[in-house]
């Protein structure tokens, strides 16, 4: 018997986060700003969103659009204030200009977050070499996680980079989960779990009006139910 599988859902406030664990989600991802791709939320979004729910909190740390680091100095400074705010799982990723890991500043945010749980982002699916990436990052403090759609463009695509990336779990670079997400659908998932995939992300799938509408629990609760029958 498998295990459960996890979901992941994204939360931009009370409301999401209230929700999407009354639908059964597992743990949210807490970003502002969903048109630029999802960037750090405030402090006190954070603190309102840690008292509201009970379930695990990933943060985003990721201060503009694109996936250069920018200011490492003040991407510490916050990591830290969401920390105060009760943050302790945060999600982040940068690439130089060549499309490699920018080891740098991952090293200096998480240096930051002080042995902290965290997801390295879809930047692997931008990443000149996924392998390398996942090499160079494999002894970080903390990194247990890679949310990913296997390539740029999302699921449908990525399926097969997917399936053969769980099936090297356990080598070195590729311990940490798999976190599916990005165009993913409800039709991914059995694929996806007799491959050996255990976690799964979704943001647009768990808001029947876009964006500018609210989390649906009923749509959460759909993504559990096939989750959990998969």
């Amino acid at each position: 018997m498998s295990k459960r599988a996890v979901l992941e859902v994204i939360a931009l406030d009370v409301e999401d986060a209230v929700a999407a664990q009354a639908g059964g989600a597992d743990r949210l991802e807490l970003v502002t700003e969903m048109a630029a791709d999802g960037l750090t939320p405030s402090a006190a979004t954070v603190a309102g969103i840690r008292a509201a729910v009970d379930i695990d909190l990933r943060v985003m740390l990721r201060l503009a659009d694109g996936f250069a680091a920018g200011d490492v100095d003040r991407l510490v400074r916050v990591a830290a204030e969401l920390r105060e705010a009760g943050a302790d799982q945060f999600v982040l990723g940068f690439l130089d200009a060549y499309g490699e890991v920018d080891l740098a500043a991952v090293e200096r945010v998480v240096g930051a977050l002080d042995g902290c749980p965290w997801t390295f982002h879809r930047a692997i699916d931008r990443a000149a070499d996924r392998d390398t990436l996942r090499k160079r990052l494999a002894d970080l403090p903390g990194l247990d996680t890679y949310l990913t759609a296997g390539c740029a463009t999302g699921v449908d695509a990525g399926l097969p980079v997917l399936l053969a990336e769980a099936a090297r779990g356990g080598e070195p670079g590729y311990e940490q989960q798999i976190l599916v997400g990005g165009g993913l659908r409800l039709d991914h998932v059995p694929p996806l779990r007799t491959g050996g995939i255990e976690a799964f992300h979704i943001g647009g799938a768990a808001r029947p009006d876009g964006w500018t509408g609210p989390v649906s629990r009923e749509a959460v609760a759909r993504w559990r139910r096939a989750l959990d029958g998969a």
